[in-house]
């Protein structure tokens, strides 16, 4: 299922855009797709440092994660 946005555009714009044949729906769609997985991310990211801040009140770890991960691949070697 699909909704449709609407945008308004300058009529130049919209001439310009025919006239290279630029498929300005799915560029359009392209864009907004980008927008919200980098918003998304965005977002996860603030989660896992808000979560790490906790974590590491609550054990005393302050080290990062990679060297955790580092740390813990060098010990089962």
């Amino acid at each position: 299922m699909s909704d449709v946005i609407a945008v308004r555009v300058s009529k130049k714009l919209k001439d310009e855009l025919q006239e290279l044949n630029i498929d300005y729906a799915e560029e359009t769609r392209a864009h907004l797709e980008a927008v919200v997985k980098k918003k998304k991310l965005r977002k996860v990211m603030k989660d896992v440092v808000r979560f790490r801040n906790k974590l590491s009140e609550r054990t005393g770890i302050t080290a990062s994660s990679a060297d955790i991960v580092r740390e813990d691949r060098e010990h089962a070697h």
